[in-house]
């Protein structure tokens, strides 16, 4: 055995490819998972369409997105347990079926009920794949072509959600909003056909399951059931709390205190079970602890802005639904072409200084927003999206490669469960923070830009005469034209107030990248010749 070949030591015995190309296996079993995050954008702005449908509130129709995220995130953090219990190939094909169906069943949704129903179904499934698909991508490929492999797996979770509100919208506009669930149905059925020709279920993985059961299932039921309250309660709080004015509500303030005290419950626990249902040791490993932090803050960095700039395009600039999406595509187009250059050159570069490249670059990125006017245009945004796309890859692409180094083989599916929660943990986190910053700034703003708007303002007079006499030279009679003149200054300053209050959010986004710096070299050199160890 040559002892500088990277896959020295490296065995195919958990391998989800058999005899079959392990390329193939990653192709395949990225289509589900492509289509469960782009899930996690695509309803958002068909909100108005939907809440109008079903005779529902904008208010009550926010239920839709809740449902789905906190039933994710209970099932997310066990889906490593549950992949070893009913068996990883299985566990897979069953989270794409109730996906499926359940995406069948909010597209038919004859009232909000149902359709919120039918979202919580949808999230347990989807909740199980992302895990899943990193767990047997990890076991199928040897060290020196994971990089590689986690680089198409990327696609999936970076594209997506810039993809999201794009497909979502056009699908809105053109057809119906019960085809952004029904064209889930036949890209599963697809998948679990697929899935149950080409994937292998390893039959070490099959003893491993059968002496567990053998030697008698012990479940974690309170470890379960703390996990359900931290996050779930979390998630409502984190979703609601903008909308309804934070800890001013009775409802936010219990669904807080139940999630703050299953969190404090459910850490001594887990560390001191035998078999926790959540392997939570694992983030106290440097590497892993590592990336498991800057991955739960890329989440917020990322579903943040991406949520961001469509709500700005269509609320200040008038873009519809579907061409502020579109101003999001050309960064994830960039991001395929990044992927594809980041899989080659990690096994070049040291992952430290490739996150630490990354953050620098997000930093720059998202502080060139700050540049921000009410003239830009639509090349502006794309530009400025392609820019901090450039980056996303490299970086997330890091994190998966590198953050199982070290850790044994069997806890695979429990490293990629905890990995995909930091994603969604910290995209809720982020969005959440950055609503209320936004809303918190705004009032600034506009308490501010109001101190300059007084009658003995000659610039306040002049701009009133001015507008005045433009709303008279259009039809207006003299006190109508005046009205006119100071509704819109009023609108104007609301508008300035607003690019002010974006500003601000992108600023702090960038402050984030850039304190994420010195925290990509707390993870250890590894050894490029052979990626699976330390240096």
């Amino acid at each position: 055995m040559n002892p500088n070949d990277p896959d020295a030591g490296w065995t195919k015995d958990r391998s989800a490819a058999g005899s079959r190309n392990p390329w193939l296996i990653a192709a395949i079993l990225s289509i589900a998972t492509f289509m469960e995050v782009l899930d996690t954008s695509i309803a958002n702005v068909a909100l108005r369409h939907i809440a109008g449908a079903l005779s529902a509130s904008i208010d009550e129709s926010t239920w839709i997105i809740t449902s789905y995220l906190v039933s994710n995130a209970i099932i997310l953090p066990v889906s490593g347990w549950l992949s070893g219990v009913i068996g990883r190939k299985r566990f897979y094909m069953l989270s794409v079926a109730l996906f499926s169906a359940s995406s069948l069943a909010c597209g038919l949704s004859p009232n909000l009920a149902w359709l919120i129903t039918a979202r919580v179904f949808q999230g347990i499934g989807g909740g199980g794949l992302a895990p899943s698909e990193q767990s047997m991508l990890a076991d199928t490929f040897p060290p020196s072509k994971r990089a590689q492999a986690f680089a198409l797996y990327g696609v999936t979770v970076i594209v997506a959600p810039a993809l999201g509100p794009t497909i979502g919208g056009a699908i809105t506009d053109n057809i119906s909003w019960h085809w952004i669930f029904f064209i889930n149905v036949p890209m599963g059925l697809l998948s679990l056909i697929l899935v149950s020709l080409f994937v292998d279920e390893p039959e070490i993985l099959r003893r491993e399951r059968k002496e567990q059961l053998r030697t008698g299932l012990k479940v974690d039921w309170v470890g379960f059931l703390l996990v359900a309250l931290w996050l779930g309660c979390l998630e409502i709080v984190l979703d609601k709390g903008q909308e309804d004015d934070w800890f001013n509500s009775s409802f936010i303030i219990c669904t807080a205190a139940v999630s703050g005290l299953a969190f404090l419950l459910f850490i001594p626990w887990e560390l001191t079970r035998k078999g926790p249902i959540v392997d939570i040791r694992l983030i106290a490993h440097r590497q892993f602890g590592t990336s498991w932090f800057v991955m739960l803050s890329v989440g917020m960095i990322l579903f943040s802005s991406t949520q961001f700039m469509p709500q700005l395009l269509q609320e200040n600039f008038g873009y519809t639904a579907t061409l502020a999406g579109l101003a999001l595509m050309p960064g994830g187009f960039v991001a395929l072409v990044t992927m594809a250059i980041a899989g080659r050159i990690s096994g070049f570069v040291q992952p430290r200084y490739l996150m630490a490249g990354a953050m620098i670059t997000i930093a720059v990125a998202m502080y060139h927003f700050t540049s921000l006017t009410p003239d830009v245009n639509f090349g502006w945004f794309a530009l400025a999206r392609v820019f901090q796309m450039m980056a996303i890859p490299v970086l997330f692409l890091t994190i998966t490669s590198y953050s199982y180094v070290g850790l044994p083989p069997e806890k695979s599916s429990q490293a990629s469960a905890l990995i995909n929660v930091a994603r969604n943990l910290g995209g809720s986190i982020g969005v959440s923070m950055a609503q209320t910053l936004l809303a918190r700034r705004e009032q600034f703003h506009q308490a501010r830009l109001s101190e300059h708007i007084s009658a003995s303002s000659v610039a306040y007079r002049q701009t009133l005469h001015e507008a005045g006499n433009y709303f008279a030279a259009h039809g207006a009679t003299g006190p109508d034209a005046q009205s006119r003149a100071i509704a819109w200054v009023g609108e104007t300053l609301m508008n300035q107030a607003a690019y002010l209050s974006y500003i601000d959010v992108f600023a702090a986004l960038a402050a984030l990248a850039a304190l994420l710096v010195p925290v990509a070299f707390l993870l250890k050199r590894v050894d490029l010749a052979k990626r699976g160890a330390p240096a």
